[in-house]
């Protein structure tokens, strides 16, 4: 029977595998872009608080992506945030009615967050995800312009989540 270093090594291999495979189709600057965006992670302090970017689909109720400070957007979670103590940034109406701002018009704007997991999923009908609630106490503007989330070439459409968000339906 292989031992347990094997499966190890093995598994090793496997994610660099992945990993090259993954960075293979972007171009070298891209690969350069990913590589700083990850260093600049690397050095954010450490904390109580979660950086969160805005990724808003018409019609759905999540919010968009939470990650710890340190931590790749490859990790970061798709939540629905609980209002209970703190209403979410930039609460507007669905149609505005005098043709102001309406809500998601702050897609892909980074945050500074603070609040906690509640341990509660929800279930967002109109995405058909079931996503872990957020319990929202505090919020900065952290970046109104961040680029990209998880990679360089990705092209939003309005309509689809970039990534599929692992045990999340019902």
């Amino acid at each position: 029977m292989p031992s347990r270093a094997f499966f190890s090594i093995l598994l090793c291999t496997l994610s660099l595998v992945i990993t090259g495979c993954e960075t293979a189709s972007l171009s070298p600057q891209q690969a350069a872009a990913m590589e700083a965006r990850r260093r600049q992670i690397a050095m954010e302090p450490r904390g109580d608080y979660y950086i969160g970017r805005r990724f808003y689909i018409n019609h759905t109720h999540f919010w968009g992506y939470l990650r710890s400070p340190g931590q790749s957007w490859e990790s970061s979670k798709l939540v629905i945030m609980n209002e209970r103590y703190q209403k979410i940034p930039y609460r507007l109406p669905e149609s505005p009615t005098d043709g102001g701002y309406a809500y998601g018009d702050d897609h892909n704007t980074e945050y500074t967050i603070w609040g906690r997991y509640t341990g509660r999923r929800v279930f967002d009908p109109n995405s058909n995800l079931v996503l872990p609630e957020f319990e929202l106490r505090r919020w900065e503007v952290r970046n109104e312009s961040p680029g990209w989330l998880f990679k360089p070439n990705e092209k939003f459409n309005g309509s689809q989540l970039f990534r599929a968000e692992p045990g999340t339906t019902p």
